[in-house]
Parts: structure tokens; sequence; C-alpha cells
């Protein structure tokens, strides 16, 4: 098992995050047999180009990373508009081309006509593009766990209203906050299972405000516990998968394929725990999938630089990453230390 390098954990899990998005990136759309083809049985395992392109679940994540890293206090009236800002500058963005999830463009065009964000929202969505952009909110030590739920619930919210998008960006960040704070990988499914547990009726007013009314739940209680309820199934499964997992066969078949929010975050937590001393070839299984491989893999990353740091990584993979500079500027604030 690989140990943590806590002075570089922010720094390890966002640039693995984008590991795991580039490498990821060329097997999206492909199916199992064709990546083996192109790759080996092993999957992709180094990153190509210069500079290696990621995906819009990095570029997603970097404007969630800004909004934090920018704002005076964390609260629902300081972040909604940068949030909002960051959200409809990437999607105005000429790099914006790398395939984006069509929910979170319609939001983002909502939101730029501005008004109340639970009128932009999707909510009948519960697509992994709010999952993918959460990490951040997980790696910043000052926020309470109180804040992490709300500031991750809050970000999904602004493009996927449904309460499943919601609940899975709370896992999300949470598991990548007990990470850095010391929890072994090992720990975290049943770590989930009790937050599911303890969650489950809790509505987060004040960042969500009306938007259980407007999703025409019959109260705010029953609207999230139907998120939590769905992500607890997907923790089953998961901890189902690790009493014999299977490293050869397709993860997707265990955990499922990871184009929604709680499928993701379980297939890419199943990837990390199958190999959580081989991080390439944990990010190497999660690109080699038949699902949603890039957001699986970039949450895989994520997971795991968050329990080792930068140490888990290539030394020469930080200098080959698109965006490495605003990566290991955040991961550094973050951390405390120099870039």
């Amino acid at each position: 098992m690989l140990t943590s390098n806590a002075t570089s954990t922010a720094t390890g899990s966002l640039f693995g995050l984008a590991y795991g998005d580039a490498l990821g990136k060329a097997t999206e759309f492909l199916r199992v047999p064709a990546i083996v083809a192109r790759y080996g049985p092993g999957g992709p395992r180094d990153l190509e180009g210069t500079p290696a392109l990621v995906t819009d679940d990095t570029q997603m994540a970097l404007a969630v990373a800004h909004a934090l890293h920018n704002t005076d206090e964390f609260t629902p009236q300081a972040l909604e508009p940068l949030l909002r800002d960051g959200f409809v500058a990437w999607s105005r963005s000429p790099d914006n081309n790398r395939a984006p999830g069509a929910t979170c463009m319609g939001a983002c065009g909502r939101l730029a006509r501005g008004g109340r964000w639970q009128q932009a929202t999707a909510v009948h969505s519960k697509g992994c593009g709010a999952n993918m952009r959460v990490t951040p909110v997980g790696l910043v030590a000052s926020l309470d766990l109180d804040e992490v739920a709300g500031i991750a619930q809050f970000q999904a919210a602004l493009t996927h209203g449904h309460p499943t998008a919601l609940a899975a960006a709370e896992l999300t960040a949470y598991a990548i906050r007990m990470l850095r704070d010391g929890a072994d990988l090992a720990d975290l499914p049943g770590l989930l299972h009790e937050r599911c547990s303890s969650q489950r009726r809790r509505y987060h007013h004040a960042w969500l405000g009306d938007l259980w009314s407007v999703a025409r739940s019959r109260s705010p209680e029953a609207f999230i516990a139907t998120g939590w309820d769905e992500c607890a199934a997907a923790v089953g499964r998961l901890r189902d998968a690790l009493v014999a997992p299977d490293a050869s066969a397709d993860p997707c078949q265990a955990t499922g394929a990871g184009w929604i929010a709680e499928e993701a975050l379980a297939t890419g937590l199943y990837c990390a725990l199958m190999f959580p001393d081989k991080p390439v070839v944990a990010l190497a299984r999660a690109a080699t999938t038949s699902g949603d491989s890039d957001s699986i893999a970039c949450l895989t990353g994520a997971f795991i630089g968050a329990a080792a740091g930068m140490d888990a990584w290539p030394s020469g993979w930080s200098e080959r990453i698109e965006y490495a500079e605003q990566l290991a500027h955040l991961g550094a604030a973050w951390d405390g230390v120099s870039p």
C-alpha cells in the first residue's frame, strides 16, 4: 500500500484527476476489445501528446477550484456568482471542444441568461458531470464537513438538480476529504455506507433553497432521501464487488458504466481499491472500460492522489499534462506549500 505524502495530497489529487481524465479521453467511446487492440491488455499507461489533453471533466473541476480559491467566504451568496461565471465562461471557451455533456451545456446556457439558478438547472438529470468537478471541495482543509456537504451539493445543483446528483457529489467530496484527513482507501466503502445512512433526510436549505419544490417533490426530506437511497445502492454494489474483485473483468459490469453520478463514484473507487499500490495500473484499468472511461478514471486518480499525494504518480507527468500550471498553483495553495 502506498503511504501518504501529507504535504502534497491536494496537488496529488488534482493531478491524479487530470491524469485519469487524459488517459480515458481516448477510450471514452470505445468498447473494451477496441481499447485492448489499441493499447494491449493492460490499457493505456502513459500520457499521449504534448501537452496531454484532458476533457471537460478537468476543465469544470478547475472552474470549481478557482471559485473556491477566489472566494472571500464560503457562503451561497459569495460562491454562486463565482461558480455561475466560471461555468458560463467554460461553456463559451474555444477550448470547450472535448465532447462536453449536453446537460452541462444546456444549464450553462440558462445560467448565462441570469435569473434564479433553480430555474436553470436540469432537475431530472443525475449525469456524472456534477461529480467529476467536485473533487476540489474535498481538498479545502479549512472547510468543516457541513460546509463540504453544502458546497458539494450546491455546485452540482447549478446544472444537475436531481437528488442523486447532489448526494453523489457530496459523497465524492466526503471521500476525498476523508482520504486527505488520513483515512485508508480500504476504509472508504464502510465510511460511505455510514454517510448515506446519516445524511439520508438532511436537506441543506441554505444552499439549495426551494429546489425540492421546483422538482415537484412532496417535501425537502423526501426529495433528498431519493438521492441517498440510490447512492446507498451503488455503494452496496461496490461492497459486493470487493468481496471477490475480478481485476481482469470490465469494472462497469460490477458497479455500473459511470454515465450517471452514483455509478461514476462507485466504479472510480472500485478501480482504485483493486490496485491501491499500483496507481498507474488503477488508472489504466479505469480507462479500459465500456462506460464513461474518462470520468471513471479521473475519479480513480482523484482518490488515489488524495490518499498518497504526488508520490503516487510518475515524476515526468506533471510537466506533460494540460493545465499543469493551474493544477500546481491550486494544489500548492491547499497543501500550504510553495508551488
